[in-house]
């Protein structure tokens, strides 16, 4: 018996406005699997993203989560459903500590293991332990990162949603979080889709991965089979391993 996998995007078009930025995209992710979706600036990844968390909806097609459709869901009942989103740009609380941003992240249904949840995130990202009384927006780059993963990781998602993690960070800084994501993958079995431009980084992480051109899904295999791919490495890898 075929196991349903936890997200199916089944022919999604999104519009903004006229304009198709989605183009009957199929992609889905399995239970406890980390999947990437790589493609140049401006290829509809991040849209994908937000279609999924509600905002814009998809015009066309449907988007099951758990076995429910929640196409046409607004996206504070999408979050409720343990679809945790660290968007691209992190959008942090820049004038909360570190420790009240991760309080946002907890809400008011998951504080009796708030304890818990933030002595995770903190052995996870030892750096935020000792900035926990630091206002997020003195935070460097990647600081800001782990924060908006950990207050991500705060809901106890069954699925993390991770746009654009590497952008605008150091080699080093980049290299603990994939770290991190594989730990939590790994260790807890957390279900990952990540989009992310550094292709190279990406795959490595994923055991699967699609790619996207120009709003449409136009290849896909394993992490594995698409590092080596020609037509990847020539698009995507080529004097990318940064």
């Amino acid at each position: 018996m075929s196991v349903e996998p936890l997200l199916k995007v089944q022919g999604v078009q999104t519009f903004y406005g006229n304009i198709r930025a989605l183009d009957g995209v199929d992609v889905h992710v399995n239970r406890g699997e980390i999947v990437s979706l790589i493609g140049a600036n401006g290829a509809g990844k991040s849209t994908l993203m937000m279609t999924i968390c509600g905002s814009p909806q998809a015009r066309h097609g449907s988007i099951i989560f758990d076995g429910e459709d929640i196409t046409q869901q607004p996206t504070h009942l999408i979050a409720r459903r343990r679809i945790a989103q660290s968007p691209e740009g992190r959008r942090i609380f820049p004038r909360m500590t570190v420790y009240e941003n991760l309080q946002m992240g907890a809400g008011l249904d998951k504080m009796k293991h708030f304890d818990e949840d933030v002595e995770k995130i903190f052995t996870l990202f030892p750096r935020l332990k000792e900035r926990q009384s630091q206002r997020g927006g003195t935070l460097s780059g990647g600081e800001q990162q782990m924060l908006s993963i950990g207050r991500a990781l705060m809901s106890r998602p069954k699925l993390l949603l991770l746009d654009e993690p590497s952008l605008g960070l150091a080699p080093l800084i980049v290299k603990g979080i994939f770290e991190a994501i594989k730990k939590l993958n790994e260790e807890e079995g957390l279900t990952v889709f990540l989009v992310e431009q550094n292709a190279f980084a990406a795959l490595r992480l994923s055991h699967r991965a699609y790619v996207m051109v120009n709003g449409k899904v136009t290849m896909t295999g394993t992490g594995r089979e698409l590092l080596t791919n020609p037509e990847v490495r020539a698009a995507y890898l080529e004097g990318g391993r940064h």
